[in-house]
């Protein structure tokens, strides 16, 4: 198995570095820590996600803005 790359690893300890007990991190969150773009962390946590690195704890609810 090839090593994992720069993205994945720098999404990786900012998902451990956000996380608490309480709630996880966002995508916006972790990618701002990680200094990566908002499309590559998109592509690489769905990649995490299947691989069964990241498991998404619960869903947002969005604000319907008037």
């Amino acid at each position: 198995m090839r090593p994992a790359g720069e993205v994945r690893q720098a999404l990786l300890n900012a998902c451990t570095q956000l996380a608490t007990p309480d709630r996880g991190p966002t995508l916006r969150e972790m990618a701002a820590v990680a200094c990566v773009g908002l499309q590559a962390a998109r592509r690489t946590v769905e990649n995490m996600s299947r691989a069964g690195q990241l498991h998404r704890v619960r869903g947002v609810e969005h604000d319907r803005r008037v």
